[in-house]
C-alpha cells in the first residue's frame, strides 16, 4: 500500500487502531484534539469505543477501569490535561496495568500556548505523579515514528504491565507528513488472563489494588516495582548517532522535533567539512545512559551541546549520565519557539571557536 500523507495527530490515532487498540478514553484539548476528532468517526468503523469524558479527571479513570479488563487502551492530551491525569497515572502504574497515554506537549508553564514545546521533560521522566514510579517514555521526531512508537507502545505495555506514554509536540502532531502504515507491524498482545477482571466464574477472583495499608506490604510492592525499572532501564534504552565525519568534536543531544532541527544543521555542517554528530534519545525513560556515556568517553568529543525546545531539562540528565566529564552547553527556545537550524549552527561555530554566546545571539522578538 502506498505512503498516506496524513496530520502527525491522526496518524496516531490510526495507529493505535492497527495495534489492536479500539478503547479510547479523551477530552478535547489542544494542540491534540484531531486525534479525538479521528478517532470519533474512526472507532465506531472498526467496532471500538470512543468515550468523550467529562474532564481529564475522568478520562484517566475511565482508562484505570478499562485497562483492568486485560484490553488495549489509551488516551491523549496536552501538557495541562496530563498534569490532571497525573494522579490516575499513579494508581494505574501502581496497579500494573498497561495503557498508553499520548502528551502533544504545548508551552508553559501554566495555560500557556498552543505551539509546540519540550518543557514536560521532567513530568514524563521524573514526576508523573506521586509516589515512586516510573513510566516508559518514547519521544518520537517524525510523523511516521510516531506512528513506529504508538505500535511499540501497547507491545511494550504489555510485556512490562506498566503505562508507556508517547512524548510528541505540537508540531508532530500538527505537521503533515507521508506515513507508511504498512511498514510497521505491531506485536501479538499478551495474554492478561492470569490477572485481568473479566468475571471470575469458575476460578479465583482477580484482585487489583493500589491500597497497601501494611507498611511491609507496600514496601515488597515497591520493591517489585523497583525490580521492575531496572529491567526496563537495562533492555529499553533506545537512542539514535546521527552525522559526523569520523570523529566529531562536538556532539549535540537532542530529542523530538529539536533532533529534526539538529540534524539539518549537522548536514550543512558536515557538508562544509565540520565534524559534529547528534545524539537523539528515542527513549527519553529509560534514558540512553549506557550509549550515551560510552560516546562522552571517547577522546576525540570535546565537548556536548544540549538543544531543546525548554529552560534546559534534559541537559541535566546529559550532565548526569556522562558524569560531567566534558563541558556541557545548553540551547533552548522557549514559548513555543521552535530554535532554527541557523540558530543551532551559530551555536555551534561559536562553541568550537571557544566563546560561550554567538556575538549575534539577542532575543527572538529583536530579530
Amino acid at each position: 500500500m502506498a505512503k498516506q500523507l496524513m496530520k502527525g495527530n491522526e496518524a496516531i490515532g490510526e495507529a493505535a487502531i492497527r495495534a489492536g487498540a479500539t478503547r479510547y478514553f479523551a477530552y478535547p484539548i489542544t494542540p491534540q484534539t484531531e486525534v479525538a476528532e479521528y478517532l470519533a468517526r474512526r472507532l465506531p468503523e472498526v467496532g471500538g469505543v470512543f468515550v468523550q469524558a467529562e474532564s481529564e479527571l475522568g478520562a484517566s479513570n475511565m482508562i484505570f477501569g478499562a485497562a483492568s479488563s486485560g484490553k488495549r487502551v489509551f488516551t491523549s492530551s496536552s501538557s495541562p490535561g496530563i498534569s490532571l491525569m497525573s494522579e490516575a497515572l499513579s494508581y494505574i502504574t501502581c496497579a500494573e496495568l498497561p495503557c498508553v497515554f499520548i502528551n502533544v506537549c504545548r508551552a508553559g508553564p501554566g495555560l500557556g500556548g498552543i505551539l509546540p514545546s519540550q518543557g514536560d521533560y521532567f513530568q514524563a521522566t521524573h514526576a508523573s505523579g506521586h509516589g515512586d514510579f516510573h513510566l516508559i517514555v518514547l519521544a518520537p521526531s517524525t510523523v511516521q515514528e510516531a506512528v513506529e512508537h504508538m505500535m511499540t507502545a501497547f507491545d511494550l505495555a504489555d510485556r512490562y504491565r506498566n503505562p508507556v506514554m508517547i512524548f510528541a509536540d505540537g508540531l508532530i502532531g500538527q505537521m503533515m507528513e507521508p506515513v507508511d502504515f504498512e511498514a510497521v507491524k505491531s506485536g501479538e498482545a499478551v495474554d492478561h488472563s492470569s490477572w485481568a477482571t473479566t468475571g471470575a466464574k469458575g476460578r479465583k477472583p482477580h484482585i487489583i489494588k493500589t491500597l497497601y495499608l501494611n507498611p511491609n506490604d507496600n514496601e515488597a510492592h515497591n520493591v517489585h516495582l523497583a525490580e521492575k525499572y531496572a529491567g526496563i532501564r537495562a533492555n529499553e534504552q533506545r537512542s539514535e548517532l546521527y552525522g559526523g565525519l569520523g570523529s566529531p568534536e562536538l556532539i549535540l543531544t537532542a530529542f523530538g522535533t529539536a533532533a529534526r532541527v539538529c540534524k539539518t544543521a549537522i548536514d550543512v555542517l558536515n557538508e562544509q567539512g565540520v565534524d559534529i554528530a547528534l545524539f537523539r534519545p528515542i527513549t527519553i525513560y529509560p534514558f540512553p545512559a549506557d550509549a550515551l556515556d560510552k560516546l562522552s568517553r571517547k577522546q576525540h568529543v570535546k565537548r556536548l551541546l544540549s538543544v531543546e525546545m525548554n529552560n534546559g531539562q534534559m541537559v541535566e540528565d546529559v550532565k548526569l549520565f556522562t558524569g560531567n566529564r566534558k563541558p556541557i552547553d545548553f540551547f533552548g527556545r522557549q514559548g513555543g519557539i521552535v530554535p532554527s537550524p541557523e540558530e543551532v549552527i551559530e551555536r555551534v561555530r561559536a562553541l568550537l571557536d571557544g566563546k560561550k554566546k554567538p556575538a549575534k545571539e539577542r532575543p527572538a522578538e529583536a530579530k
